[in-house]
C-alpha cells in the first residue's frame, strides 16, 4: 500500500515518487523477489517434510527423470503466489479494478492447483483432480473476470477483440466476449500448465511474457503514447504493470531454487495461477492475440497435447514420440538443459515479434 505515499507528495516532495508507476513496478519486483529469498527455503523444507516423497514422477517418461527427479517436493507455487500477491499489495493502487480481477484469477486458480497437486501427492498417482470438474471451476473463475473487464473497460471496447498489426480494427463480440475472454484465460492456466515439465522451462517464459505485457499495459493505460503508437488506449490497465513487476520478480526467487536440478517444482499451484494471470492481463489490456505470439511457446506445447492425443485416439498412432513436445526433444538425444534454455530462445524471439505489435501497423 505504497502506492498512497505518493498523496503526501504535496507535502513532502520525497514521497511523490511513489506516484510513478515504473518507480512501483521496481519496487514490486525487487520485494517479490527478496520475499521469495527470504521464506523459499523455509517453504521447500516445511513441503519437503510434508510431503515425504514428493511429486509423483511419470514412470513413462524420459530415462534418468526418475533417478534425478525422485523425492523433489511440489507446491512450489506457494512461494510465486505468495511473493507476488504481497508484494502487488504493497506496491498497487488499491482502488484500480483490473489489479483486484487479476489477483482474483491468479488466487482462484491457484487454489484449483494447490488442490490438484494435494491429490497427487497425497495418492502418490497423476490421477488429481478431475479434468471436467477443475475444467467447469477455472471456466467460472475465466468467465467473471472477462465481464469484470467487460464492465471495467470504457466505450464498445468493453466486449471488443483488438487485431495485432493493424490500425483501428476492432470486432465488437458483444455477450460473446465473455466467453471468448474467460476462454483465453482458461487456455493460458492450462497452457502454462503443461509447459511445467522441465527445471525451469516454465518460469523463464512467464517472466519474459510478464515483461512484455508489463510494457503493454504500462503504454495502453497511457493515453499519450497510445496515441503516439497508435494504439487503442485502455485507461486503468498502466497499473498491470505493477502486478507484471510482482510476478518477475516472484519468478525471479523461485527460479533461483528451481534452477536444475530443482529443489522444488512448481506444480500446478503455480503453473496455472501464472498462466492464468498472464491470460487476464492480456483480456484487460486487449492484446488476447498478441498474447498467442508472445506466448508461442504455451501454445506449442498445449497443441503438442492436442494433436498427440487426437491422433492415437483417431488412428491408433502417436505423432511424436511424448507429448507435451519437450519430452519429444529429451526422446530424440537432447539433454534436459539444452531443451530448457533452446526453449528459452524460443520464447525470447516470439516475445520481440509480438511487441513488434505495437509499432508495426
Amino acid at each position: 500500500m505504497l502506492y498512497f505515499l505518493g498523496q503526501l507528495g504535496e507535502q513532502i516532495a520525497a514521497f511523490n515518487v511513489f506516484r510513478y508507476i515504473t518507480f512501483r513496478t521496481a519496487g514490486a519486483v525487487v520485494t517479490a523477489l527478496f520475499f521469495v529469498f527470504l521464506f523459499g527455503p523455509g517453504m521447500i523444507a516445511m513441503l519437503r517434510l510434508r510431503q515425504g516423497r514428493g511429486q509423483p514422477i511419470r514412470e513413462d517418461g524420459p530415462a534418468g527423470h526418475l533417478l534425478t527427479k525422485k523425492g523433489t517436493p511440489t507446491m512450489g507455487g506457494l512461494m510465486i503466489l505468495s511473493g507476488a500477491v504481497i508484494s502487488t499489495l504493497l506496491w498497487s493502487n488499491l482502488t484500480n479494478g483490473y489489479v483486484w480481477v487479476v489477483l482474483f484469477v491468479t488466487v482462484g486458480f491457484g487454489a484449483i492447483g494447490f488442490y490438484d497437486d494435494y491429490l497427487k501427492v497425497k495418492r502418490m498417482s497423476h490421477a488429481g483432480f478431475g479434468s471436467k470438474q477443475r475444467l467447469i471451476l477455472e471456466a467460472l473463475i475465466g468467465g467473471i473476470a472477462a465481464f469484470a473487464i467487460s464492465q471495467l473497460a470504457s466505450g464498445s471496447y468493453g466486449t471488443s477483440l483488438l487485431f495485432p498489426f493493424v490500425k483501428d480494427l476492432a470486432l465488437n463480440l458483444g455477450y460473446f466476449y465473455i466467453l471468448f475472454g474467460g476462454f483465453v484465460v482458461v487456455a493460458a492456466g492450462n497452457s502454462v500448465n503443461l509447459t511445467d515439465g522441465l527445471d525451469g522451462l516454465a518460469i523463464v517464459p512467464v517472466m519474459v511474457a510478464a515483461a512484455c505485457f508489463g510494457l503493454i499495459a504500462y503504454l495502453v493505460g497511457s493515453q499519450n503514447y497510445a496515441d503516439y503508437l497508435l494504439l487503442n488506449s485502455v485507461p486503468g490497465t498502466a497499473e498491470l504493470a505493477v502486478v507484471c513487476g510482482a510476478l518477475i520478480g516472484a519468478g525471479l526467487g523461485f527460479l533461483w531454487f528451481n534452477a536444475p536440478p530443482a529443489q522444488i517444482f512448481m506444480g500446478d499451484t503455480g503453473s496455472l495461477a501464472l498462466g492464468g494471470a498472464l491470460g487476464t492481463i492480456a483480456v484487460a489490456t486487449k492484446h488476447e492475440l498478441v498474447l498467442a505470439i508472445i506466448g508461442g511457446l504455451f501454445v506449442l506445447e498445449a497443441v503438442s497435447v492436442i494433436v498427440q492425443v487426437t491422433s492415437f485416439r483417431l488412428t491408433g498412432k502417436r505423432v511424436f514420440r511424448m507429448a507435451p513436445i519437450h519430452h519429444h526433444f529429451e526422446h530424440l538425444g537432447w539433454t534436459e538443459s539444452q531443451v530448457v534454455i533452446r526453449f528459452w530462445i524460443i520464447s525470447f524471439v516470439l516475445a520481440l515479434i509480438g511487441l513488434s505489435s505495437l509499432k508495426l501497423r
